[in-house]
């Protein structure tokens, strides 16, 4: 078999030769050691602190343990219980309205916000910065805050409803007022991260689009709807399906600002159990009533909850994508 060769000036060299597939299995490994021991913190942390906890609760799910004393095997009891548990339902319209009520306006102010970045506004990078903010401030703290926004006698939303003429509203104690303050803080927190991603998208369109546009005589709103908004399609539905998840899992918000009102699983999540979240609903009967084994079985019903609604996002996703490339 014949050899390439490259010339480099008046001498000839052979590229090298690659005698790694000529090693055996054993071979290969051994030589491979460095790269698995630079990698294997990262398996083994996910074993200790994923995988093992992940096991023990599906085990955990099958029983019946305070958390003290012995764990008594029950079958599929939990699971019977949980199907038929009206309160779990309850908490799974909670965590549905609260998603849908904190979605819509997070994308709405996102995008209007990434619009502006997008300008030729000055400092637009401190502005960037500055939105980035809430993302990484402590969710407790805020709740607390907003708890304060949201006071039934003295907070800022009654003082700005009071301006139009209108009496104190109990945000906390009234079942759509709590959701309100959720959906509220969830909003805050989560506007200015999903900005960015938006104006990573708005910087990749082709700029000569919005030129050939305005040749043809369309107007702001032809190109955000007919140029902008098809191009952010694939980031638009990133953010659903990271604010679906998320919001599945919701559970600090809900907790700082009911936690003053209620104890317990049966009363968790303020008046009505109104701003109960799945989540919310697993820790108060796994860490305050001490029902492991049906703590165990709500957070595996919360994991299917997920599931499913990614694998519907999922299959949006790829729908969309299929169209585009026809």
């Amino acid at each position: 078999m014949s050899v390439t060769t490259a010339r480099r000036g008046d001498a000839q060299v052979s590229p090298p030769v690659d005698n790694y597939r000529t090693l055996s299995t054993w071979q290969r490994v051994k030589k491979s050691l460095p790269q698995y021991g630079a990698v294997s913190p990262y398996f083994f942390f996910f074993l200790v602190f994923g995988a093992m906890p992940m096991l023990f609760t599906m085990a955990l799910a099958f029983t019946s343990w305070s958390g003290l004393g012995e764990i008594k095997f029950i079958g599929i009891e939990n699971f019977r219980y949980l199907v038929t548990d009206p309160l779990f339902y309850k908490s799974l319209g909670n965590t549905i309205v609260l998603w849908f009520m904190a979605t819509v306006p997070t994308l709405t102010l996102a995008t209007i916000v990434a619009l502006m970045l997008n300008s030729t506004m000055r400092f637009s990078t401190t502005y960037r910065v500055i939105y980035l903010i809430p993302n990484v401030t402590s969710m407790v703290a805020m709740g607390i805050l907003f708890s304060s926004l949201f006071s039934s006698q003295f907070g800022i939303a009654n003082a700005l409803i009071n301006l139009f003429g209108f009496e104190n509203i109990a945000w906390l104690q009234n079942e759509w007022g709590i959701k309100v303050a959720i959906s509220a803080l969830t909003t805050w927190s989560f506007v200015g991260y999903n900005a960015l991603l938006i104006l990573a998208g708005l910087q990749a369109i082709d700029k000569t689009q919005y030129e050939s546009a305005a040749l043809d005589g369309a107007n702001g709103w032809n190109t955000f709807f007919y140029i902008t908004l098809p191009q952010l399609r694939a980031i638009v539905l990133f953010i659903t399906l990271m604010s679906t998840i998320g919001s599945l899992q919701s559970f600090t918000e809900a907790q700082v600002l009911t936690s003053s009102l209620s104890s317990g699983a049966a009363s968790a999540g303020g008046v009505g159990n109104s701003g109960l979240t799945m989540v919310l609903y697993f820790y108060s009967v796994a860490f305050q009533e001490n029902r492991y084994g049906y703590g165990a079985t709500i957070a595996w019903g919360v994991f299917v909850v997920v599931m499913f609604f990614s694998a519907i996002n999922w299959l949006v996703t790829r729908e969309r994508k299929e169209r585009g490339t026809r």
